[in-house]
């Protein structure tokens, strides 16, 4: 067996490596090192989860240990697709080079132009960086890359799915020709070919792994369900979910649920926190410092369940997630291999549960053809229903609407009003002595005619005419 003395790292790298308890190197790790070392561009294709974050950084700070960086000029360069990847990048080689001195930067979204400038301006060794953060800076005229020596490209095929490729071919046209390239991706689409021909010389391809492959030691489950209409489906699928999570018991320590719109991941974390559970959420519309707080707290188990996009998905280094829970199925298959690829990682057992309603079938027989095999089905009957949402609750019953008794029109004469609550009591097929409590009394004789009383005032107050009555002014 392969051990990392093997490799021919340099002892401060290799004294590193065993205060960070390893002494075995993954596969991707034993084959890609030794052809780093000797300068070679490398092709690693390999699933999430096997190690490939170490398999470029332990040779390029062996590689970088001697020189010195000039302002404004970085001597490496690592690309990232998500702030998230490009932070843990970060921590392994503060991790790995803590007994080289070398000196690093950190550039992604959300956080101050000035700082990051400053680090710039000094000199480093180790550039780490999302594209559009990094050409926000070159356009800026902060930064120059003639100076690059090694280039990593990391998840490349997340790349091309958040499409960075263009920015990604931009970049290796700013870089010198004589770079050394490292280039990592967990699947080969026909456009990384592309790329990986055009800016790679002749690279040492390594694959450890058959492309889009799910870990044997992650027990995979799918409920396929139909809700009773889409009005209540959010909520059938939300309450399904709680009830797998309970179902677990104590197998669950911690998991991801992966939802494919930043909207469900707000109202999918509200609805666990409800219901007594420790839980977080993280999204690219997210402030940078909160998600990095909150990847935090769930590292720390601090925070028990994460409710993330795909944003996520990819190369976060949380070794001990025990569950992923897909609330929905994702619309890109080889999306399902990143997300359950949270779990089960460096051989530990993981499970990875999936919902699948009716009008995501057809996503779901894309995975199946992907990873060449069925998802096992789960039957809801093995389950016991949850409790309802705290402000959901069942409809009453409904009462038919009563019919409406006028017990008081205005306007209207005594007569022709108790006519009108008459008339309106027979309709509605109540006894006309039941109409109203007031007694109104009627003379037979009467005709329907308001009787009215004279009065001498209003005959006083007649208004007449011109012919009836001459202004005294006139007689004048």
């Amino acid at each position: 067996m392969i051990k990392f003395s093997d490799l021919g790292l340099s002892p401060k790298v290799m004294k590193a490596v065993a205060d960070a308890g390893y002494d075995t190197p993954t596969p991707i790790q034993a084959e890609a090192i030794p052809h780093a070392l000797e300068g070679r561009d490398v092709l690693g294709i390999a699933q999430t989860g096997t190690g490939k974050t170490a398999g470029f950084t332990l040779p390029m700070i062996h590689k970088l240990a001697r020189g010195r960086a000039r302002a404004r000029m970085p001597r490496s360069l690592v690309l990232a697709p998500t702030r998230e990847l490009a932070a843990q990048v970060a921590e392994n080689f503060v991790q790995y080079a803590k007994y080289v001195k070398l000196d690093m930067a950190l550039l992604i979204g959300g956080v101050s132009f000035k700082e990051q400038d400053r680090l710039i301006d000094r000199g480093v060794d180790v550039l780490i960086a999302t594209p559009g953060r990094l050409l926000d800076h070159f356009e800026r005229g902060k930064l120059l890359l003639t100076g690059i020596e090694i280039m990593v490209v990391d998840e490349a095929d997340r790349m091309l799915d958040m499409g960075f490729i263009p920015d990604i071919e931009r970049i290796f046209k700013l870089t010198p020709f004589t770079r050394q390239t490292l280039f990592f991706s967990a699947t080969m689409a026909p456009e990384i070919t592309r790329i990986t021909q055009e800016f790679l010389q002749n690279p040492q391809r390594v694959e450890v792994a058959r492309q889009a492959t799910t870990a044997e030691n992650i027990t995979q489950k799918v409920v396929c369900f139909k809700a009773e209409n889409r009005k209540v489906e959010a909520k059938q699928k939300r309450e399904l979910l709680r009830t797998i999570i309970d179902s677990e018991g104590d197998k669950l320590t911690n998991g991801i649920i992966f939802c494919n719109r930043k909207v469900d991941v707000d109202i999918v974390m509200k609805s666990l926190k409800k219901h007594g559970h420790s839980v977080g959420a993280i999204h690219g519309d997210l402030d940078q410092r909160y998600r990095m707080e909150v990847l935090a707290g769930f590292k720390n188990n601090d925070i028990t369940l994460l409710v993330a996009s795909d944003v996520a998905a990819r190369g976060l280094d949380i070794p001990a997630v025990s569950h992923v829970f897909n609330f929905d199925v994702p619309i890109h298959a080889e999306d399902y291999v990143h997300r359950i690829g949270r779990t089960g990682r460096a051989g530990r057992k993981g499970w990875a549960f999936m919902l699948c309603l009716p009008h995501e079938i057809k996503h779901l027989d894309k995975i199946e053809e992907l990873v060449k095999q069925p998802v096992p089905r789960l039957e809801m009957d093995s389950f016991t229903t949850s409790k309802p949402e705290r402000n959901e609750h069942p409809k009453k019953k409904r009462v038919p609407n009563r019919p409406k008794i006028v017990t008081e029109v205005k306007n209207v004469e005594p007569i022709a009003k108790a006519e009108v609550l008459v008339e309106t009591a027979v309709k509605n097929g109540i006894p006309s002595e039941n109409t109203t409590k007031t007694e109104v009394s009627v003379e037979p004789n009467t005709k329907h005619k308001t009787q009215r009383k004279s009065n001498p005032k209003e005959q006083d107050n007649k208004v007449k005419g011109l012919g009836d009555h001459i202004p005294a002014f006139l007689m004048r």
